[in-house]
């Protein structure tokens, strides 16, 4: 088994409780880490064997474009993508953070962290 980690995938997206934020947007970074079996891929050096990284990303940039109040949401139709289109993936954890969330101070990100 292995890892990969996909980390600090950037997107402006429109996300929020607040209809403003759905208006305005904001900026999001999201971060992944993919238990598989890296065996097969490791002898064979052919992409064909492993879990493509491109095709990850452009999952995870499909449902960043698609408006929600809630990073939970977010994380979830993310994890949903992975496993619907993707095999040979054990395990995935996704963290979604918003950048300068509006809460009334200053703050620097908010995040949720969900596995499957």
């Amino acid at each position: 088994m292995g890892l990969i980690q996909i980390e600090n995938m950037e997107f402006y997206s429109f996300h929020g409780h607040f209809k403003e934020e759905r208006i305005v947007g904001n900026k999001f970074l999201v971060d992944l880490t993919i238990e598989t079996d890296m065996k097969i891929p490791a002898e064979t050096d052919n992409l064909k064997d492993a879990v493509n990284y491109q095709r990850i990303y452009e999952l995870v940039k499909q449902q960043m474009e698609l408006k929600s109040h809630l990073l939970e949401h977010i994380a979830r139709r993310i994890l949903d993508s992975i496993f619907d289109e993707l095999n040979g993936i054990s395990k995935v954890t996704v963290k979604v953070s918003k950048m300068n969330p509006p809460m009334g101070g200053k703050i620097g990100s908010v995040s949720i962290v969900m596995s499957r």
